[in-house]
């Protein structure tokens, strides 16, 4: 078994490409026995600085380490560290058994690992077909079978829940849990918070290569916050009406959005000044729209 528990530890990580700087000052840990989302819209950095960490690129300035050691200098980089990025290829043209056993013979792992981690991830029945004949989702589990090839005790997926069916992201959840259950670090990145929210113990959110937010999932939570959706064909009418109440409104481009109050209140005024109504709506805003407005202006 790989060395469990590492800690992996960003500490002031820049990387700039000419005059753009993907990730500017990035400083978190991830800490071994819990499941870390390393999340952000597309272009905000992730990839970099996963890349980074795994000496696929060399930083401007600060480190990205495993125990204080770099990727690098790791003394069996595969039993210690397993990594899935979402650019991850394999040739067509070979089986995923073939494509594991040459990973492990150059890593002088037991060649039946190769059988062992293909079972891990589901892939047992499928382990002498060609992997061009594998759909994403299929391709992902390979992927995630060559990060556990080693039997290591760190994990760094990039966007390991991408092309899954719904099976499968249930699967990879109970996955990613059992691992860190049992002493490892699983560091996995999203750009959806709902995609890991039911798997991550610890949120790091970074936008435009700055992180704008860390802690526990919990921290996230701010509790649900009533809204009301509502609209009318006169929807002059009805803002009157709403602003005569005294209610905070927005408008929105279905009509208006009412906060903190009941939509049986919001009934009520439109009745009293005779305002018909089209649409009246309870909504809540979760941890998805929470994760939104904490990245809002962040690169698509």
């Amino acid at each position: 078994m790989g060395d469990l528990g590492q800690t992996i530890e960003f500490t002031g990580l820049t990387k700039s490409f000419g005059g753009f700087t993907a990730v500017n000052d990035l400083s978190f840990s991830v800490r071994p026995g819990r499941v870390t989302g390393f999340l952000g819209p597309n272009g905000a950095g992730k990839t970099t600085s996963l890349r980074a960490l795994l000496g696929l690129v060399n930083p401007t300035s600060g480190t990205a380490t495993f125990d204080g050691i770099r990727y690098r200098d790791l003394a069996s980089p595969l039993t210690t560290v397993g990594a899935a990025l979402e650019a991850a290829s394999f040739h067509p043209g070979r089986t995923a058994r073939h494509h594991l056993e040459i990973y492990a013979r150059a890593a002088k792992l037991p060649i039946t690992r190769a059988r062992e981690s293909l079972a891990l991830v589901g892939l047992d029945g499928f382990a002498d077909k060609r992997v061009g004949g594998y759909s994403l989702g299929m391709r992902q589990r390979l992927g995630l079978a060559y990060a556990l090839l080693g039997d290591p005790g760190v994990l760094v997926l990039d966007e390991p829940v991408n092309g899954l069916d719904p099976e499968g992201i249930k699967w990879i959840r109970e996955l990613l849990r059992s691992l860190a259950a049992e002493g490892r670090t699983v560091l996995i990145s999203s750009h959806l918070l709902s995609e890991v929210q039911q798997s991550v113990d610890d949120i790091v959110i970074i936008s435009k290569g700055e992180i704008v937010h860390q802690g526990t999932l919990a921290d996230l939570d701010t509790g649900d916050q009533l809204r009301v959706h509502v609209d009318s064909p006169d929807r002059a009418a009805l803002g009157a009406a709403l602003e005569a109440s005294g209610f905070q409104i927005e408008m929105s481009r279905s009509g208006f959005i009412v906060h903190d109050v009941e939509p049986g209140a919001v009934g009520h005024a439109a009745f009293v000044a005779g305002v018909e109504l089209s649409a009246l709506q309870r909504k809540t805003s979760g941890l998805e729209d929470r994760f939104l407005s904490i990245v809002g202006g962040g690169a698509s």
